[in-house]
C-alpha cells in the first residue's frame, strides 16, 4: 500500500471502530469507489491494535480499578461496583467467543458481500434509532446487572454480520435495557477490549505463521493513525451523545446504506 491509501484506510478504521456506523461497510468503500485491493491480514492486525490502545488509555483508570476490584473479588471475596462491572464485561463477552468461533467460516463466506453489508446497516440503524427514542435512559453502568449484561453480549455475538457495527448492535441492547446513553456507550466501550485483545493475538498468531512479506513502515503508520483517531472519536462521541443522542448516527447509517445500495443496483 501507498502512504495515501495507510493514511484513509487507519483514519477509516480508527473512526468507525466505535462509532455505531459499522466499520465493514466503510471498508468496503475505498475498493468500491477507488478499485482497492484488500489490505492484508497485517494492516488489520496494526489498526486493531491502534484502536485497542486506544479504549485502553482512554478508559485507564476505570479498567485499573476493574482490575483490582476483580482480583480482589477472586482473592479475598470482596466484590464491589467495580468487581461486579468486571464480571459482566466477562460475561458479556462470552457470546461472541463463542458464536464467533463456530460461525466465522459461514460469515467470511456467505454474508461478507456488499448486498449484507447495505442491508443490515440499515435495518440496525433503525433499531438503533428506536431504543434511542423509546427506551428509559435511566439506569447507569453499575446498574447493568448479569442479566442485562449477558443480553448485551448477544446483541455483540449478533454483530459478527458485516454492516451489524459492533459498538452500534451493543449500545442500542444497552438503551433497550434502560441504559443511558453515556452509560450504554461506556460499557460498550469497555466490551471491546477483550474482543479486540482475543482478535488481535489470534490474527497476530496468523500474521506470524505467514511466509507474507511484512512492510513495517506502513503498519506502524497506521497503528499509529489509528489509536489518534480512535481516541479522539471516543471523547468527543461521549460528549456528542450527551446533546444529539443517536440521531445523527442513524441518519448517517441510512444515508450509506443507500450508496451502497446504489453500488448493488446501478
Amino acid at each position: 500500500m501507498d502512504t495515501f491509501q495507510v493514511i484513509i484506510l487507519a483514519l477509516i478504521q480508527g473512526l468507525t471502530e466505535f462509532l455505531p456506523i459499522s466499520s465493514s461497510a466503510h471498508l468496503i468503500l475505498p475498493a468500491q469507489l477507488l478499485g482497492w485491493e484488500d489490505q492484508g491480514l497485517s494492516f488489520d492486525v496494526a489498526v486493531n491494535t491502534g484502536s485497542l490502545f486506544a479504549v485502553v488509555i482512554y478508559f485507564r483508570h476505570e479498567l485499573w480499578a476493574m482490575f483490582k476490584a476483580w482480583i480482589a473479588s477472586i482473592v479475598k471475596g470482596q466484590h464491589s461496583d467495580d468487581s461486579k462491572l468486571a464480571w459482566w464485561i466477562i460475561l458479556a463477552t462470552l457470546p461472541a467467543v463463542f458464536f464467533g468461533f463456530m460461525a466465522k467460516d459461514f460469515i467470511a463466506t456467505h454474508l461478507r458481500n456488499t448486498g449484507v453489508i447495505a442491508v443490515t446497516t440499515v435495518v440496525f440503524g433503525l433499531l438503533l434509532w428506536w431504543a434511542d427514542k423509546m427506551s428509559r435512559h435511566d439506569l447507569t453502568i453499575y446498574q447493568t446487572g448479569w442479566r442485562k449484561a449477558l443480553l448485551i453480549g448477544f446483541a455483540q455475538a449478533l454483530a459478527l454480520i458485516p454492516g451489524t457495527s459492533r459498538s452500534g448492535a451493543t449500545m442500542t441492547a444497552a438503551l433497550m435495557l434502560g441504559l443511558s446513553r453515556d452509560a450504554a456507550a461506556r460499557f460498550s466501550f469497555l466490551m471491546s477490549v477483550p474482543v479486540s485483545l482475543g482478535a488481535a493475538i489470534l490474527v497476530g498468531k496468523d500474521l506470524a505463521e505467514s511466509p507474507l512479506p511484512i512492510d513495517y513502515q506502513a503498519l506502524t503508520l497506521g497503528t499509529v493513525i489509528s489509536f489518534v483517531a480512535a481516541y479522539l472519536c471516543i471523547h468527543y462521541f461521549l460528549k456528542i451523545i450527551s446533546r444529539m443522542g443517536m440521531t445523527p448516527f442513524v441518519i448517517y447509517r441510512l444515508a450509506l446504506g443507500a450508496v451502497l445500495c446504489g453500488f448493488i443496483f446501478l
